[in-house]
């Protein structure tokens, strides 16, 4: 079972619906993970489960970086509108970034997103059960010595 995190813009959040309700049966074995509006508007559009944070304005981006932090997360699908300046655009450069250090696959478009959903099917994904079962304990700190 992975951790996997919905996230849409507004002028996206209909495209992530319609996305999620055609992958539905791929996601029903997972935890599933949101920022507020777009979870709720998942939900009400499929048979899904999410745990919804805030919006992504309100912290809902930080709640689930936080995740992405302590590599939590397996998957995120964040439906970007990069025509549209965001109010929020620090914390998801931040969600990004940490995406990239923890190695998360993250997809930004519906394209990528299709990619990645259907590797899931696959069971493509069992490298992230080796990442969680050889993860360094709680408190253990790697990196440059003091």
């Amino acid at each position: 079972m992975l951790k996997i995190a919905f996230i849409a813009h507004d002028r996206k959040k209909e495209e992530m619906v319609n996305f999620v309700t055609a992958y539905e049966p791929v996601f029903t074995d997972h935890q599933l993970y949101s920022t507020g509006t777009t979870g709720l508007r998942i939900m009400e559009g499929t048979s899904l489960q999410i745990h919804r944070f805030e919006s992504g304005p309100l912290g809902g981006d930080q709640q689930i970086g936080a995740l992405v932090a302590q590599n939590e997360m397996d998957l995120i699908i964040f439906l970007r509108d990069p025509l549209m300046a965001q109010p929020h655009e620090p914390d998801i450069n931040a969600l990004l970034r940490l995406c990239d250090v923890q190695g998360i696959p993250l997809a930004t478009n519906i394209a990528t997103a299709e990619i990645l959903v259907k590797a899931l099917d696959r069971g493509d994904f069992a490298w992230r059960e080796l990442v969680h079962k050889y993860k360094p304990e709680a408190g253990i700190q790697t990196g440059d010595a003091e």
